[in-house]
């Protein structure tokens, strides 16, 4: 009876920390959508921004956090699957390894900022590329390879050895069994870490600070070699050092709406994909 009163007890401390957390969550979400809201319109979304950034719209900064999402995304995506494939499937578990594997993990707990100075000194002047939608995406694959490293790791060590043997012992090579059996029934789970990956590189200010965004710049890109303008960027500047900030505020609480719902956008077709790859496999 203590027992059951003791779990009791537990559960209803567990469920009341889980609802505050997503009350967080929703309160937060409510209260940028009230202040955004009223700014969303046609216009603010298909349009540059005008007079001193204080009117128009945010159409640059769209393009070019989506033209960044997909830059990093095509960098990070094939070099993190291909380096997991190998530390799972082909290295074992020597001491380089294990070497790598913990290098890869304080990797990813470097801030950002200092992945933009990386980025600016490698990729802006010691490469040449300038300050350009090829050095930010560099710059922020960089930063996001290690989650996608981690999670296509798991997913593939989620994968039971038996499908590995069976295979073996059908004639298979190893990498016609990681190519057509362990990397099909393991994508799906791959497609978590892509999501997390995509949802960190929107978001990111410091590393296309020193490497790509532009203050001002109303015009799209034409070439790789070009700045862009980037809503977390554009979203600091409006908020904190814009020329007039009470102009400006509701503007920057529909940049972050704005923000908000291209990451869920993205998130949801990720997650419908990872459904039908999982009902496919099933």
């Amino acid at each position: 009876m203590k027992k059951q009163v003791k779990q009791n007890i537990a559960f209803g401390i567990f469920r009341g920390l889980s609802l505050i957390v997503v009350g967080i969550l929703f309160w937060i979400l409510g209260f940028i959508i009230y202040q955004g809201c009223g700014v969303i319109s046609w216009e603010f979304l298909t349009t540059a921004p005008t007079e001193g950034m204080t009117a128009g719209g945010i159409f640059p900064a769209i393009v070019g956090t989506l033209c960044l999402i997909l830059g990093s995304s095509v960098i990070a995506f094939p070099i993190g699957i291909l380096s997991a494939v190998y530390t799972s499937e082909y290295a074992g578990n020597g001491f380089w390894i294990k070497f790598i594997r913990v290098m890869t993990n304080n990797l990813g707990g470097i801030p950002s900022i200092v992945f933009g100075l990386f980025g600016m000194a490698l990729f802006v002047r010691t490469l040449g590329f300038g300050d350009s939608i090829i050095a930010g995406s560099f710059t922020l694959g960089l930063l996001t390879l290690p989650l996608v490293i981690r999670t296509t790791e798991e997913a593939l060590k989620a994968i039971p050895d038996t499908f590995r043997h069976s295979s073996l012992a059908l004639g298979a090579t190893k990498w016609q069994t990681i190519q057509r059996i362990i990397l099909p029934m393991a994508f799906p789970n791959i497609i978590t870490g892509l999501i997390l990956s995509i949802g960190r590189v929107s978001g990111e200010t410091a590393p296309i600070l020193f490497t790509v965004a532009a203050y001002f710049l109303p015009q799209l890109p034409h070439s790789i070699y070009d700045q862009v303008m980037a809503l977390p960027y554009h979203l600091y500047v409006i908020a904190v050092s814009g020329t007039d900030l009470e102009a400006t505020r509701p503007l920057a609480y529909g940049t972050a709406l704005v923000l908000i719902v291209i990451v869920l956008i993205i998130n949801l077709i990720a997650s419908f994909l990872r459904k039908k790859l999982q009902k496919y496999h099933a």
